[in-house]
């Protein structure tokens, strides 16, 4: 069967593959779904910030009706807001409109379950047979949804943040931030949340703009250069960079460093697990062996899973996990929603500098060092499952490999490291992860592998 969702929901180039008429077909198959289980579905729908916003929330809007559900309006907002209001106030469904980090000429549809998780496969699966079954069923005349507006999620969100930092500390600690909302949906959250704990905050790329003409999107090192001369030019205590959806935050210390997403993951771990004595953190396995390190230490314990932060939050549900996330600066906080929320991570941030009394890059460096290098290679779609086949008997008979782990692709322990190779659920692609004490070592398990991997596919 043709795949329609990828690793986080439909994406595609606006009007070539991401077009009103796959909107409208995909508000139809959404909506008929979720009658399968109730008569008048309410579905919550909502935007980020790019300019073909309206054009496929209206298209999407109008299947859903025309198959009989009510759907409100949330507006422009990052999705993590739009997922907190969905269980909150009981939707049966929510649809975000957004590609989250990618360029501007991108959208997608996003779908989320009446608990605020993502959909999980197995949910996508059947929208997406539904979908190319084509025969959907139109409601009569007399039975189409219902169309309202409703403003109210913002507030909603923000108070429940607020309920779970220690507000008088952040207050009290007077933090100055920069803050770097990429042109984003985080603009309408994160500069009032920020104001709201009385911290000083130099704004950046905090008007919504569905071009991203001040950075690209996505809160990487190359698109950050004016984040990381500012803090320290400000003497802010940090930085902070959203990507477009705003469930993602990316921080730079008060030198104007990057800091990687696993070590903020690690660093706020060991503050949440050493204040609740123990407890489970969740994370994919290409997260790096730092977190593990520094949990145990505290005496936590790592459960690791396949790639995707929806399967990351139904794991934490299931183990009752007291913190969980991946490598990519996604953070997810059961206590408010299970889902990655780049304003609480950025709460919680001002949380663990209040209360710790140092300096960004003094906790940073505290963390055990790991050395983690990113590649990738074209693999055709059709070829992925028997590259990873031929891959795993290849690896068994070396004699450096300690043991193999097939939870999400190939991971490989050795003596000094690991390397993780998977296929990528959105493109023709392996991503090939290694990691190690030395950097030396993790480059050649990388590009050894990566080598493997073309010569099998050759």
């Amino acid at each position: 069967m043709t795949k329609l969702f990828g690793t986080n929901g439909v994406r595609g180039v606006v009007n070539e593959d991401m077009t009103s008429e796959l909107a409208l077909a995909m508000g139809k198959a959404i909506g008929s779904y979720l009658r399968k289980t109730k008569d008048k579905p309410s579905v919550a729908i909502g935007t980020d910030a790019r300019i073909s916003n309206v054009m496929l929330k209206t298209s999407c809007t109008s299947g859903l009706l025309s198959v009989g559900c009510d759907v409100v309006d949330l507006g422009i907002l990052p999705t993590p807001t739009l997922q907190f209001a969905v269980k909150e106030k009981n939707f049966d469904a929510g649809v975000i409109i957004t590609a989250s980090h990618n360029p501007p000429q991108f959208n997608g549809i996003k779908v989320i379950d009446g608990d605020g998780t993502e959909l999980a496969k197995d949910q996508e699966e059947e929208i997406e047979k539904i979908y190319f079954s084509g025969n959907i069923e139109k409601t009569p005349w007399d039975k189409v949804g219902t169309f309202s507006q409703w403003n109210g999620a913002i507030d909603l969100y923000k108070k429940s943040i607020l309920s779970n930092v220690d507000v008088t500390a952040i207050k009290n600690a007077k933090i100055s931030v920069v803050l770097d909302c990429g042109n984003g949906a985080g603009c309408f959250v994160a500069p009032s949340l920020l104001n709201e704990l009385d911290c000083k905050v130099r704004e950046l790329n905090c008007e919504p703009d569905g071009l991203f003409r001040g950075r690209p999107s996505e809160p990487v090192p190359e698109n950050l250069k004016e984040l990381m001369s500012i803090v320290p030019e400000e003497g802010a205590e940090f930085g902070v960079a959203q990507d477009g959806d705003a469930d993602r935050a990316i921080f730079v210390d008060e030198k104007g460093n990057f800091v990687f997403g696993d070590k903020s993951f690690a660093l706020i771990a060991r503050y949440i697990v050493r204040q609740r004595g123990g407890g489970k953190v969740v994370t994919p396995v290409s997260t790096s062996s730092c977190l593990e390190e520094v949990v145990k230490a505290e005496g936590g314990e790592v459960i690791y899973t396949a790639v995707g932060s929806p399967i990351v939050a139904r794991v934490m549900k299931k183990v009752d996990a007291v913190f969980g996330g991946e490598e990519n600066g996604g953070l997810i906080f059961p206590e408010h929603q299970y889902c990655r929320d780049s304003a609480m991570t950025i709460a919680k941030m001002l949380e663990l500098l209040a209360i710790e009394k140092r300096p960004l890059s003094e906790l940073i460096d505290e963390l055990p060092k790991y050395e983690v290098v990113k590649l990738k290679t074209h693999c055709p779609n059709d070829k992925k499952s028997q590259v990873m086949n031929r891959l795993s008997e290849i690896v068994a008979d070396e004699s450096e490999v300690k043991s193999i782990d097939r939870t999400d692709g190939v991971k490989i322990y050795t003596k000094n490291g690991w390397v993780l190779v998977r296929p990528s659920g959105t493109e023709p692609i392996f991503r090939i992860f290694a990691e190690s004490k030395e950097k030396s070592r993790a480059d050649n398990l990388a590009l050894k592998y990566k080598k493997l991997v073309e010569e099998i596919i050759q």
